[in-house]
This record gives C-alpha cells, structure tokens and sequence, in this order.
C-alpha cells in the first residue's frame, strides 16, 4: 500500500505558477514540479475542501490550472472532530489570524492518520517549532501526527 500525501496548496501553486523572478521560489518550482513528475506516483495524493477553496481563488485562469491539477485527488471529509481539533491547534500554537486555515490543514491530516502533509508553506506548516508543538498536542490526544515535509524532502527516495 502506498502511503498517504495531504497536498497543500502551496505544493499545488509552486507547480502551476509562471517561474518566479524570485531565485528561491523558482527553486522551488523545479523541484515542485519534478516531484510532481517523478514521485507522486509513489503516494496516494489527497486534498481537502479548504485546499479547493485556496486553490479557487485569485485569477481564475490560475485558479482553473491548479484545480485540474488535483482534480482526480480524493477530498478528505472536514468532520466536526476536525473543527474542534483546528480549534485546538489556532489556540495552542503560534499561527496568526490570517492563517487560521492552516490549522486545518493539520487537523485534517492529523484526523485522517495521513502519513505525510506535503507544504512548501515554512512559516506555519514545515516548521520545526510548530512540528514540535503539534506532535505534543497530538501525542496529549493519542492521534498520529503526519510527517510535515517539501516535496525536496520526498523526492530522493525515489531516484
């Protein structure tokens, strides 16, 4: 059986963004898009309604690219056990206002035993602290944290 891979949105705009001027994030890109390629395939890719909505949103010629692209991905289910657990996570770690849909992301992994959330976001997702604090919290309430990673992290395995 293959593992699980939560893809978050992130993952899905570094794949269908014009390449950035930016030398890191065009980085990122490539190595997006060669995971995308040559190692997707060794997942079972899920996504979530609050990826969809992420994904949906800006210029529409955008937002239709980065649906397609995920189209043929089961969505995870957002249960009322998942609100209260993202409830948890906002209150308990450091994520800001504005980013309050990262918590569900983590709670949406985290409820559905996802082996892996794949995340290019390193402020609020693959960072070391938060990582930390959210095995505690998963740990205190006897749910299996997913291993929080970038694609770069996924990828050599493979070759």
């Amino acid at each position: 059986m293959k593992p699980t891979a939560y893809i978050e949105t992130t993952v899905i705009s570094y794949l269908t963004a014009r390449l950035s001027n930016n030398l890191i994030v065009a980085a990122h890109q490539q190595i997006t898009q060669e995971w995308w390629e040559k190692s997707l395939k060794y997942f079972s890719p899920f996504v979530s309604p609050i990826v969809l909505d992420e994904a949906s949103k800006g210029d529409q010629e955008a937002a239709k690219l980065r649906l397609e692209k995920v189209k043929n991905f089961p969505v995870l289910k957002i249960t009322p056990e998942i609100k209260i657990l993202a409830e948890k996570y906002f209150s308990s770690l450091p994520i800001p206002e504005k980013a309050k849909a990262d918590t569900y992301h983590l709670a949406i992994a985290s409820w559905h035993k996802i082996d892996f959330l794949v995340t290019w976001n390193c402020s609020h997702l693959a960072n070391g602290f938060i990582i930390r604090e959210l095995k505690r919290i998963n740990s205190d309430l006897e749910i299996k944290s997913p291993e929080i990673c970038t694609p770069e992290e996924l990828m050599e395995v493979f070759k």
